[in-house]
């Protein structure tokens, strides 16, 4: 505790702001982390039930089975199936576009994820400088340069870039590994998607 407390007073003012970007990483790691399960973006058991009642031609029950279970998958599903009269490219249209309204809210707080990666060293290094300016200032006021103070004031100037790549190194291996999800999520998605216009064209 002594320790980070020192950093702390140490690192100057641009540490706090850098701890509220550590916070909103943290937050936005747990959040996505929960919120890209398969489960809870496709979730399997439910889209092979629903192809079941499809091939079954219980189109109705269907429906209602994908808005007890809503999901971004079983929304895109019930596009489909609410309109399964229309023709092979009509549908095709609609599931696209559903699957594309579902996107922003899958592809959520990804954007916050990237900027705090890019903004948090960014921020580090301005206190760097900041720190810098101040020891040479205070140098150049002296008429003796001591060594020992020197190397501390350096020291300290290079706290909030150590704070900032510290944060940014893992925001952006998470940020990275969210991405690849998503992708594959989406790619998924549009394959369930197209069974499912055979499946229902078939019903």
């Amino acid at each position: 505790m002594s320790f980070i407390a020192d950093v702390f007073e140490k690192g100057g003012v641009l540490v706090y702001p850098l701890l509220l970007l550590l916070v909103a990483g943290i937050y936005v790691i747990v959040v996505k982390s929960m919120a890209l399960r398969r489960r809870k973006i496709i979730n399997p058991a439910v889209v092979e039930h629903v192809e079941q009642l499809l091939i079954g031609k219980k189109i109705p029950e269907a429906a209602a089975y994908c808005k007890q279970h809503a999901i971004p998958m079983t929304r895109v599903l019930l596009a489909g199936i609410v309109n399964y009269e229309k023709s092979e490219p009509e549908l095709k249209e609609i599931l696209e576009e559903a699957g594309r309204q579902e996107i922003p809210q899958i592809r959520s707080y990804l954007a916050t994820l990237g900027t705090i990666a890019s903004v948090a060293p960014l921020l580090g290094l301005f206190g760097t400088v900041l720190g810098m300016i101040s020891v040479f200032a205070t140098l150049s006021e002296s008429t003796t340069v001591n060594p020992s103070l020197l190397a501390g004031g350096i020291s300290e100037a290079l706290i909030t870039t150590a704070i900032g790549m510290l944060i940014a190194m893992p925001t952006l291996a998470f940020y990275n590994y969210f991405i690849a999800r998503v992708q594959n999520l989406i790619i998924e998605m549009e394959k369930i998607s197209l069974r499912l216009v055979a499946v229902l064209k078939r019903a």
